[in-house]
């Protein structure tokens, strides 16, 4: 349904063949939709159950729906988090000892994960869950329970658990802070790309004055092996390349030499291994 002149809205249920009760769930929210002359699609995937299933089923999920808003010509997914889920996402990142970008948690914009193309919307997020729940019942509608939002097994479930039973921690507060945060990942960001365009590219290898402080050079460093690496390092790598560089060491990270001469470090791919 959508107004002259509007873009095409749409509405899709993810079904990710691990219970039996999705079927008739997608199938409720079908109806919902039909009453509001809302198109809707039920995507239906075959997802094994076992290790790590959250993840592969937030994969899946994700790239079904890119696939399935690609075919409907729609600009943009809209998901529905909100400021609880943020909570609970910083807290799991914090756990992880994540940095400013992990800990800025979802972004009310952003790209879908493995379609980069397709901007990701979260316009709830300022939203606590009894709010939405309040909105839900009060036009008469009975929420689906998943009985996986309660299995202690999930990272995500045993964090929930701790919130509810720590009252002293105010969700909104938390869900406000990564908005700060990701505020000082923007502001990172635009000062890594004033750094970016001060390389200079001399004979092949890359020269970088490295003059800013460690959060930003990281990234500097990142932008350089995504440029002319050969794959993709993890953060604790990252830092402790940059450690090395910093040290007046020379270090290689994915393919890439880096080495330090009169104040400034230079950047070059290295030959691949013979075998």
């Amino acid at each position: 349904m959508h107004a002259a002149g509007c873009a095409p809205f749409a509405v899709a249920t993810v079904d990710h063949g691990l219970r039996a009760e999705a079927a008739a769930e997608a199938a409720l929210v079908a109806r919902v939709c039909a009453d509001l002359g809302v198109t809707h699609d039920t995507l239906t995937l075959s997802l094994p159950s076992g290790a790590g299933v959250q993840e592969r089923a937030r994969a899946a999920r994700y790239a079904a729906l890119a696939e399935w808003a690609g075919r409907k010509g729609l600009g943009a997914l809209v998901v529905a988090h909100h400021a609880d889920d943020q909570a609970e996402t910083v807290l799991m990142r914090l756990n992880r000892g994540a940095g400013v970008r992990g800990l800025a948690a979802m972004r009310a914009r952003s790209a879908t994960p493995g379609a980069p193309h397709l901007p990701l919307l979260r316009p709830l997020l300022g939203w606590r869950r009894e709010e939405l729940a309040a909105v839900v019942a009060e036009v008469g509608l009975v929420a689906v329970a998943d009985p996986s939002n309660e299995d202690p097994r999930f990272e995500r479930v045993r964090v929930r658990s701790a919130l509810r039973d720590a009252a002293w921690l105010d969700r909104t507060a938390i869900a406000e802070s990564a908005r700060h945060l990701a505020e000082a990942d923007e502001a990172i960001e635009w000062a890594t790309a004033q750094c970016i365009a001060a390389i200079r590219r001399e004979e092949g290898v890359l020269v970088w004055r490295p003059d800013a402080p460690r959060a930003i050079a990281l990234r500097v460093l990142e932008a350089i092996v995504g440029e002319i690496g050969r794959s993709t390092p993890r953060g604790r790598e990252l830092a402790d390349w940059h450690d090395a560089l910093r040290q007046g060491r020379t270090a290689t990270l994915a393919g890439v030499k880096g080495w330090s001469r009169d104040g400034e470090w230079r950047f070059a791919v290295t030959p691949p291994h013979r075998t």
